[in-house]
């Protein structure tokens, strides 16, 4: 298998062709007509949360890190008691996605330190890149497939070299950003410069290199759920590329990928909306104790509990109790016992986050 090649060295033009053109045409209309869309929910941390969680759980499916959506909101609210093993991973999934986000907009970079640093937080370990070489990828069969650099010196010099890549600008490597994700996604997962975690990590990078390209305000479109839907097509394309520079057909799959993932999102983001717009009339119809911070922790969170709106309402205990309990007996909420504690489901919410699990028998 040849070495792993620089991006830079590889010719823009093979990416000018008709076919990759148009499938760029298409990815890129639909992800600026979702940033549009997504700028329209006035509460940015709704759908960071509602969404990250999506992808989260997505993800992490790719590895075999498998939780149900039941799963994974019963563990946001009681992250403090032993929780599901699968469901704390795909949490700290979201918490790694957040510390990526956060980086990208103090900086306006995404650089090799950043990248320890998210999976420092998905895997809570300091290990950085792979020190030891036996690192081998192998397929269903337990047959190595691919073996990545072994030798630390390499990694961290392919590493340096992706960091440059992916910050230079359209002058330094004139291709459409888009192209330049696919490029950096491939190059990074077949460094594998992590012992674990870098399938994970690398979709991560996706989103944080389009929120720092400015084609999206906030990390919102998760690649996962297409590539758990496409995963054989994505393992051999990635393979394709490797054994037989087939470059052209791996950037058709993740535009495609792209336009895609970017028209289910802006159909789960308008339902979420118009949800959140009929709940919100219809409490403030009926509820003397109507607020936009109670609109807001109800979409922040599918599941919620009393202590959420002590905190985000500044009330008292018995008070968010009421509250909580009223919206039930409305039909907004659905409430449920875990141990000593209750927690309530918002039932419209939840009904979006889920449809596509229940569709496919999830």
């Amino acid at each position: 298998m040849p070495p792993i090649q620089h991006l830079r060295d590889l010719p823009p033009e093979r990416f000018e062709i008709a076919a990759i053109l148009k499938k760029l045409t298409l990815a890129s209309r639909k992800l600026a007509e979702l940033k549009g869309v997504a700028a329209a929910i006035p509460n940015q941390a709704i759908l960071i949360n509602t969404l990250g969680m999506q992808e989260a759980k997505d993800s992490s499916a790719i590895e075999n890190i498998v939780t149900t959506h039941d799963e994974l909101f019963q563990d946001d609210l009681f992250s403090e008691q032993l929780a599901n093993p699968a469901a704390k991973e795909v949490l700290r999934y979201r918490q790694a996605l957040r510390v990526g986000f956060d980086q990208v907009r103090q900086s306006g970079l995404l650089t090799a330190n950043h990248i320890i640093e998210i999976q420092a937080e998905l895997e809570q370990n300091n290990a950085g890149f792979r020190k030891l070489p036996g690192t081998v990828l192998k397929n269903g069969a337990g047959e190595t497939v691919y073996t990545p650099p072994q030798q630390p010196d390499e990694i961290v010099a392919l590493m340096r070299d992706l960091e440059h890549f992916i910050n230079a600008d359209q002058v330094a490597y004139a291709v459409d950003p888009l192209i330049k994700m696919a490029l950096i996604h491939h190059q990074f997962e077949s460094i594998h410069p992590f012992y674990d975690g870098n399938g994970r990590t690398g979709r991560i990078l996706n989103v944080l290199y389009l929120v720092k390209e400015g084609l999206l305000e906030i990390p919102v479109l998760y690649l996962s759920r297409y590539i758990v839907r496409t995963k054989p097509d994505y393992y051999r394309l990635r393979q394709a590329v490797r054994e037989n520079d087939e470059w052209e057909a791996w950037v058709l799959y993740m535009l495609t990928a792209i336009e895609a993932t970017a028209e289910d999102t802006i159909a789960t983001i308008q339902a979420i909306r118009v949800a959140l717009m009929d709940t919100k009339h219809r409490i403030r119809e009926r509820y003397k104790f109507y607020s936009q911070d109670l609109i807001n922790n109800l979409f922040t969170h599918p599941y919620t509990k009393i202590e959420f709106i002590e905190r985000d309402l500044n009330v008292s205990r018995l008070t968010a109790t009421k509250y909580l309990d009223a919206l039930t007996d409305g039909g907004f909420l659905q409430k449920h016992k875990k141990g000593r504690s209750n927690y309530y489901i918002n039932l419209a919410l939840n009904a979006i986050l889920t449809r596509d699990s229940m569709k496919e028998g999830a």
